[in-house]
């Protein structure tokens, strides 16, 4: 591993994160493994072992404090955001298993009686936790920082200064929450595109990668407000998501035609528009916009990592796909399979999509007010006190 927390860092890094009480005596830290279906990669080796570093390097400290920490295995579930498997394994000390094919299925316990016995969970795996702990928090009582695609590059982000992130993320969703609409211009390939996401009937969120209270979940490293654009899903009141979103796939820049908060057509001559085009036929679920996202770490910094964990903490990104988890409408049930369900970010900056660019971004506030977010890529907003 390229870089490593110290045992005092990981230490530091729960008390500040979750701000344990007296009540918190148990820490999970998930872990899902491959199988013969999904196979390995380096990457994903790394994080089980840095994992497993980071189970040994607390154990003591937390023991000291009377609380106990358990590695959790598990199968992976095949694709971002999908529903947890129904069981786990926990962890011996010992070598990691290689795949979920060595280990014994007889000897797995209940995933909601784990979960249910740990307060405080953490989440390196391979395919996001997101959506399904943030439904379980709530119903079970726990807080969970997930971290899907954690890799060591991401380990300086777990050292800023979280304070100065929650003030300028609680800006912009105070910001969010009243808004109506949100319009953006887009520049790609010497084409003007414009897109209005429709925001009302919803609740923003600010996403600072601390969790002092049971029934939260979000992920760590974090520094986002964000809010699900209306999904139409009030009788006579549809929603008014429209206009052109262009994203760059690749080499390739894509153009989706977005009504009523739905792709509903794709623009484009190479492999990948048709791929897409062929997906949001087969995948209602999937042409959803599911998220509007507005990170802040890039005032702060940081750059792309090619973890979409961090990147989509720099700046403004826009999800397709489940946002029941956000407060949306489109859950599960509304992919063809449990493989098939996804929450997918776009992230936008001149270092990730290079062919595409935004030339404003501005909120609609009631009364028809306007406050100017981007231009030209570039925050404008005034984030001094």
């Amino acid at each position: 591993m390229s870089e490593r927390l110290s045992a005092e860092e990981l230490h530091r890094l729960v008390e500040r994160v979750f701000q344990p009480g007296p009540e918190d005596r148990a820490l999970a830290v998930l872990v899902d493994l491959p199988d013969g279906h999904t196979p390995d990669n380096p990457a994903w080796r790394e994080r089980r072992e840095l994992a497993a570093d980071w189970v040994a390097q607390l154990s003591p400290r937390l023991a000291a404090q009377g609380r106990a920490i358990a590695l959790v295995l598990y199968r992976n579930v095949r694709a971002s955001n999908a529903d947890l498997p129904e069981r786990c394994w926990l962890h011996p000390d010992g070598p990691l298993p290689a795949s979920a094919d060595e280990l014994d299925p007889a000897a797995q316990v209940p995933f909601v009686e784990v979960l249910s016995a740990h307060r405080l969970v953490m989440a390196p795996t391979e395919f996001s936790t997101t959506a399904p702990l943030k439904l379980l928090a709530p119903k079970l009582g726990f807080r969970a920082a997930t971290m899907p695609g954690f890799s060591p590059a991401l380990i300086p982000a777990l050292r800023l200064d979280y304070a100065e992130i929650a003030r300028r993320v609680e800006r912009l969703r105070a910001l969010l929450d009243p808004a109506e609409a949100c319009e953006i211009a887009f520049r790609a390939e010497g084409h003007e595109h414009h897109l209005t996401l429709d925001l009302r009937h919803r609740k923003a969120h600010a996403s600072s990668g601390q969790f002092p209270s049971p029934g939260v979940a979000g992920n760590l490293p974090s520094g986002e407000a964000y809010i699900v654009p209306y999904e139409g899903e009030r009788p006579e009141d549809p929603s008014r998501s429209a206009g052109e979103l262009p994203v760059q796939l690749g080499d390739e820049l894509v153009v989706y035609r977005i009504e009523r908060n739905r792709a509903r057509a794709v623009a484009g001559s190479g492999p990948r528009a048709a791929a897409e085009a062929a997906l949001i036929l087969r995948e209602p679920g999937y042409s959803n916009l599911a998220e509007l996202g507005l990170g802040v770490l890039s005032d702060l910094g940081l750059e792309p990592t090619g973890e979409l964990l961090l990147d989509e903490k720099l700046g403004l990104h826009i999800a397709f796909g489940r946002s029941d988890h956000f407060g949306g409408q489109v859950g599960a049930r509304d992919f063809s399979s449990p493989a098939a369900v996804v929450h997918i970010d776009r992230v936008y900056g001149p270092a990730l999509q290079p062919k595409v660019h935004i030339s404003s971004a501005e909120l609609i506030l009631p009364g028809g007010q306007r406050e100017a977010l981007l231009r030209d890529d570039q925050w404008i907003i005034d984030w001094k006190p």
